[in-house]
């Protein structure tokens, strides 16, 4: 399995509660691509998902709302679970990134997609 690389990202106590903050950070596969994150601390977790809905493609998922543990895209109000990324129904949703918390500090590893078209 390969290691991950995480990316220094911001202070726990810059987080608020169900309050989504957006961050571009490298891609820890060393790809040169910067990935475009949302995070949300809800209660005592923090997620690291896909900024960008793939509904329309609107990168606006961190101006999301926090409701039954999943983000509501604020653009037309697709839901994709907090923990899995995927949509209530089960189906695709958004990419999740692996998230650490060590000396206060938050840290993400994001990888960048590989299309095989």
């Amino acid at each position: 399995m390969k290691e991950q690389n995480f990316y220094k990202v911001c202070r726990l106590s810059d987080l608020r509660d169900r309050v989504g903050r957006r961050f571009l950070i490298p891609a820890s596969d060393n790809s040169g691509d910067e990935i475009e994150i949302a995070l949300f601390k809800v209660d005592d977790d923090v997620y690291a998902l896909s900024n960008i809905c793939p509904h329309q493609h609107t990168a606006l998922i961190y101006d999301g709302f926090i409701e039954n543990n999943c983000v509501v895209c604020p653009a037309h109000g697709w839901m994709f679970e907090l923990k899995t990324g995927k949509q209530p129904t089960g189906a695709k949703g958004l990419d999740v990134y692996p998230v650490k918390i060590q000396n206060g500090e938050v840290y993400v590893a994001a990888y960048s997609k590989k299309f095989n078209w």
